[in-house]
């Protein structure tokens, strides 16, 4: 189990470390925290501190010490890791020179949780692997080599780390000191696909739940969704009507109203009921109108009191400044040292800036009521009155609209006047130098002309020259093309001649029994095939030695080239009764003779 494999019991400490050294005994019980105490109960230290934990005239705590699951904490980079020697049932790990290197490790592959262990004795065993790295963590699995080396699987990470604890150890078998029961311990990082792939597992359900918190947090943000709208029904149509009247459900009424009329819910037989729900909603353009101007009120009311506090501040600011302008006379002004004129002159701007600041507002208040007070004098309660204010609003208009015009037009004559009076300025002093420019650029400009007449020039001669050449290649080529022309009426009187006298040859070849070169080729090696066997050979026989040279002979057209050919092979008849035999011949010999 794990804790088994990462904390021995109390009791099978004293197994793995002999009474004969009394101070590791002390050790491994002063680092459990308990006081150490001998086989027979007495203390074998008397100077020990429960609350300290520690004693004097013990060796520093041993990670790796048996029964002990823990991590080995951090150790300074000036400070040197002490190793001790670890006892354990069967085996003795040393610990290496402390003064020497740490031993080099590879990277670190990713969830890495088997170890390579090499250095290992050679009679050492399975058991006595797991009995070294079972106190780094539960052990997986053991994968064992011949050749003195093993891969061991933990069940965590972080046991991997307490393995490479024990890198650079020397174990020895029992107190055998015969080399095949010792060895020097290397242990470093190993890379396998489980760990991969349960480190990859793993980065995937992070990946989800990461997913999933996000989703979360979206849909916590994520404005509701509008409840949906009921469908339309005569209890329906009632209880949204009673909503229409009540000022606290009319949105959401109007709302269901809207889709309603939209989805097409409107016919002959629900014409009246959703024409009382319109004129619900009409009577409700009261009640706004009313809460309008009541709002409006308030509003005015508010007003009211901010200008009355806001007069109130301005009277005493006015107070304020008043002490700033009495302490800034003479009578009083002497008696104050220079950095308390500074401070009062310092105060005293800053009062009437905000003091103007506040002025400005209340005028701008009160200009704004004037302009109310004489909208509403002008305002006539006739049956005029709209005519009569949308008159005044256009005349307003045109008013303004005249005046930004006549304003535009007065900046451009400004600055059409400022601009002559530069150019004209200008003008008397650029003058002689605008003479001096014209005259480079007409001097630069014939320049210009007479080197591009004297290149036009050139390409003239270029061209004539090309065209000479072009008439005496079209001379060259016409006396070619005589000369091709007799060459090809000799060269067909030629061909007339051969083809008359290859006529009778190929009358010749159409007539005689060899048809194509594959057929002479067959006949040649046939006939060397029958040289050598001079008592013949059966059909079957040839045409097995010819289709080693190409598969696609058959027997059927050898045997048709074979009999055409009489004069130079011959088929004969061997043996009696069911041995007879038809064999061929080769009578090229006597056939020459013949023909």
């Amino acid at each position: 189990s794990t804790d088994g494999g990462r904390n021995l019991s109390l009791d099978s400490i004293p197994m793995g470390l002999p009474m004969s050294d009394p101070s590791a005994w002390a050790t491994a019980m002063n680092n459990l925290g308990m006081a150490p105490m001998g086989m027979t109960g007495q203390p074998l230290l008397p100077d020990f501190d429960p609350a300290l934990g520690m004693m004097t005239g013990i060796p520093p705590i041993n990670p790796m010490m048996p029964g002990l699951g823990i991590v080995p904490p951090p150790i300074p980079p000036d400070m040197p890791a002490v190793k001790e020697i670890i006892h354990c049932k069967s085996c003795t790990l040393f610990p290496p020179n402390p003064h020497l290197p740490p031993p080099a490790t590879r990277e670190r592959p990713p969830g890495c949780k088997t170890v390579f262990v090499g250095g290992l004795p050679e009679n050492g065993t399975e058991q006595i692997i797991m009995e070294v790295f079972e106190q780094c963590g539960e052990v997986i699995a053991i994968r064992k080599s011949k050749k003195n080396f093993c891969h061991i699987r933990f069940a965590e990470e972080f046991m991997v780390d307490k393995a490479l604890y024990l890198s650079g150890y020397r174990i020895r078998l029992g107190s055998s000191t015969d080399k095949k029961d010792t060895g020097r311990l290397h242990v470093d990082f190993a890379q396998a696909r489980d760990d991969l792939y349960e480190w990859e597992c793993k980065q995937r359900m992070l990946a989800r739940e990461e997913r999933h918190r996000r989703r979360l947090a979206e849909e916590r943000f994520r404005p509701p969704s509008p409840p949906p709208v009921v469908h339309y029904s005569d209890h329906e149509c009632s209880v949204v009507a009673e909503k229409l009247k009540d000022d606290t459900k009319f949105s959401e009424a109007i709302q269901t109203l809207l889709t309603w009329i939209e989805r097409g819910e409107v016919n002959r037989r629900t014409a009246n009921n959703f024409y009382s729900m319109i004129q619900s909603a009409n009577s409700h353009i009261r009640r706004l109108v009313n809460e309008k101007a009541a709002h409006e009120k308030e509003m005015e009311e508010a007003k009211e009191k901010f200008k009355l506090a806001l007069s109130g501040i301005l009277v005493q600011f006015e107070q304020i400044v008043a002490v700033y302008h009495s302490a800034s006379k003479q009578k009083a002004w002497d008696h104050f040292t220079k950095a308390q004129r500074k401070n009062i002159s310092v105060w005293c701007k800053q009062a009437e800036e905000i003091r103007n600041i506040h002025n400005d507002e209340l005028m701008g208040i009160r200009r704004e009521e004037e302009m109310e007070m004489s909208d509403e004098e002008i305002e006539d309660p006739s049956e005029m009155k709209e005519t009569e204010e949308s008159v005044l609003v256009s005349q307003v208009e045109a008013l303004k609209e005249e005046n930004d015009s006549l304003r535009w037009q007065l900046d451009a004559y400004r600055n059409e006047v400022e601009l002559l009076k530069q150019e004209q300025g200008k003008a008397s002093r650029d003058e002689d130098t605008t003479k001096e420019q014209q005259m480079k650029l007409l001097q630069q400009a014939l320049q210009g002309m007479q080197k591009h007449l004297l290149k036009v020039q050139e390409e003239y001669k270029k061209r004539e020259a090309e065209l000479e050449k072009v008439k005496e290649d079209k001379l060259k080529i016409e006396t070619l093309l005589e000369n091709l022309k007799e060459q090809e009426s000799s060269m067909s009187r030629v061909c007339a001649c051969s083809q008359e006298k290859e006529c009778p040859v190929e009358k010749t070849l159409s007539n005689s029994p060899v048809k194509s070169e594959r057929e002479v080729l067959l006949v040649g090696i046939i006939s060397t095939f029958l040289h050598v066997h001079p008592f013949g050979a059966s059909i079957e026989y040839i045409c097995s030695y010819l289709q080693r040279l190409d598969s696609k002979i058959c027997t059927s057209e050898v045997e048709v080239l074979m009999t055409r050919l009489q004069n130079t092979f011959r088929q004969e008849l061997s043996g009696v009764g069911a041995s007879l035999e038809k064999r061929w011949k080769f009578c090229g010999f006597d056939g020459l003779k013949m023909t």
